[in-house]
């Protein structure tokens, strides 16, 4: 997408939101994004859904034949038709509903040797829909000093975080100290983590899994980063089940800790989860879907059933992600 094409995207998200009286483009992408941020002020955003993943079609076909088999197939996990989603369907979704999203990206080349889509693609995407999308940029642990400067790079992008990393895919366990100088350099950049935790969808219900090994999956690895950086922020995705109770405690005990509740419907999460994030941990608890593979129409319906309490709600959907990126929206 050239600079120009996000020109005239940001003018017509302003003029939709009727911010505008005349054609006008800003000099600048940052410019572009500031200006179309201020339309929030008259369309509140509602829920911030942390966890989104791209299907995109024009993404997806740079992966090859073999990524497709593995969309596929995880598109039968969930219990769908493979259905690609122009980012631009995608973020149009979101803003119907006043709610916005971050994009997540991932890689597992040096395991299987698929490329992935490019983080540029994640940073044009959010910069032509400033409003609607926050982005995360892909690393490959094990590509070393290359992943170190990369995520300085999707620091320069303007994204907002690092993931989704898969150690289940991408075979590596986080606390492993070879891998340390990456999450100090995300530390230093202030860029949250976000690490797929728990059962794992890739390669279910296929021979061997795909090669998929859910032994790296384990929260409590994560405990050992969370006390060794600190600073840095960690979003543990997914229910971690069957380790549940593993990311429940590492959340109540490091304030640097937090869950996302995406890649599971609602009403099947595990009833410690439920009581722990309408308790004590209503303040580290995100609303995360996975969507466009678990629909954010269907999450948000089956949460609404769940018994929390009216204050955690809001928590949950949109103030505790406001907190975690310090965004004013």
């Amino acid at each position: 997408m050239t600079l120009a094409n996000i020109r005239i995207e940001c003018w017509r998200t302003l003029n939709k939101a009727n911010r505008v009286t005349s054609v006008w483009f800003p000099d600048d992408v940052s410019a572009c994004t500031t200006a179309a941020r201020e339309k929030q002020i008259h369309m509140p955003v509602t829920a911030i859904d942390v966890h989104v993943h791209i299907h995109d079609p024009r993404a997806r076909e740079r992966l090859g034949p073999e990524a497709k088999r593995r969309f596929e197939q995880q598109a039968r996990y969930f219990g769908r038709e493979p259905r690609y989603l122009p980012v631009e369907e995608q973020a149009e979704q979101y803003r119907e509903r006043n709610m916005m999203a971050a994009l997540m990206n991932g890689t597992d080349e040096t395991i299987t040797g698929l490329p992935m889509v490019p983080n540029d693609f994640v940073a044009e995407t959010v910069a032509a829909h400033p409003e609607t999308f926050l982005g995360f940029g892909a690393i490959d642990p094990w590509q070393g000093e290359l992943a170190r400067q990369e995520i300085r790079r999707c620091k320069e992008l303007g994204l907002h975080g690092i993931g989704e990393l898969n150690p289940a895919r991408q075979h590596f366990y986080p606390n492993d100290q070879r891998f340390y100088p990456l999450w100090r350099e995300a530390e230093e950049q202030g860029l949250p983590i976000l690490f797929h935790s728990g059962y794992a969808a890739a390669g279910s219900r296929q021979p061997g899994g795909g090669g998929v090994k859910l032994k790296y999956t384990q929260p409590l690895l994560l405990d050992d980063v969370a006390a060794d950086f600190p600073e840095l922020k960690i979003i543990c995705a997914h229910p971690s089940w069957p380790w549940t109770a593993e990311s429940l405690a590492i959340a109540r005990h490091k304030t640097n800790f937090f869950i996302d509740l995406s890649g599971w419907a609602p009403k099947y999460f595990p009833e410690e989860l439920v009581q722990q994030v309408n308790t004590l941990l209503q303040d580290k608890a995100l609303f995360g879907s996975d969507a466009p593979s678990l629909p954010f129409d269907r999450w948000l319906r089956e949460f609404d059933e769940l018994p929390l309490k009216p204050e955690v709600r809001p928590k949950i959907l949109l103030e505790n992600a406001k907190r975690l990126f310090g965004l004013d929206v």
